[in-house]
């Protein structure tokens, strides 16, 4: 049965972000919140947690999947980054953007993108996300909680307790988060290119 902790959305209590951090490396699946929608996370080199979260989503291996990471010093272990790339990420970030960049060899293959081997990235504008990847010191594999057949994300943690209490380790309450998408930029080829207008604004690319 998951685990359910309130933790205040602006001034995130650090036992608490521990715990949960705890939960995490023990190969645990948590529900947390952040600046778009509430997500699901586990750490990225823990392949039963990642199947797991394939499992509760349905998805298949050509999704592109998401790091969240702490800062553009990050983000650069872990993706490659071109001069243009690096200048929108900068100015946009935090935010509720995912770039779509090409992955470097600290990703895991299976994160990757089978044929493109690209990996989704955010550096999310929420106290709770960021201080989750600060304290466990490398990036979250996360994935948006859509249920199976269903367009939006649950917005309501008890209702995410209640779906998923035997699926999920631990759920972070931190009050109703409304399902906003993220704005998801190509930022791997030779263009920058917003592949989906959502909440994030960036008007140097209209």
């Amino acid at each position: 049965m998951a685990q359910f902790f309130q933790i205040h959305p602006e001034n995130p209590q650090q036992r608490l972000i521990n715990r949960a951090v705890e939960i995490l490396q023990h190969g645990g699946v948590i529900a947390y919140p952040n600046d778009s929608s509430y997500a699901i996370a586990c750490q990225m080199d823990d392949k039963q947690a990642l199947d797991k979260i394939r499992r509760i989503r349905q998805l298949d291996d050509k999704h592109n999947f998401t790091l969240i990471c702490q800062d553009l010093t990050q983000v650069s272990n872990f993706a490659k980054i071109d001069n243009d790339a690096y200048r929108l990420i900068k100015a946009l970030t935090p935010g509720p953007f995912t770039f779509i960049l090409n992955a470097t060899r600290e990703v895991p293959r299976r994160l990757q993108h089978p044929k493109k081997k690209t990996i989704g990235i955010r550096v999310p504008d929420h106290a709770i996300a960021s201080l989750l990847v600060e304290t466990i010191g490398e990036p979250l594999f996360s994935s948006t909680l859509v249920m199976p057949g269903e367009s939006s994300a649950l917005s309501d943690p008890y209702e995410i307790r209640d779906r998923l209490e035997h699926e999920l380790d631990l759920v972070i309450d931190a009050g109703i988060v409304p399902d906003e998408p993220t704005t998801i930029i190509e930022c791997s080829g030779k263009n920058l290119e917003i592949i989906r207008q959502g909440k994030g604004q960036a008007p140097m690319l209209d």
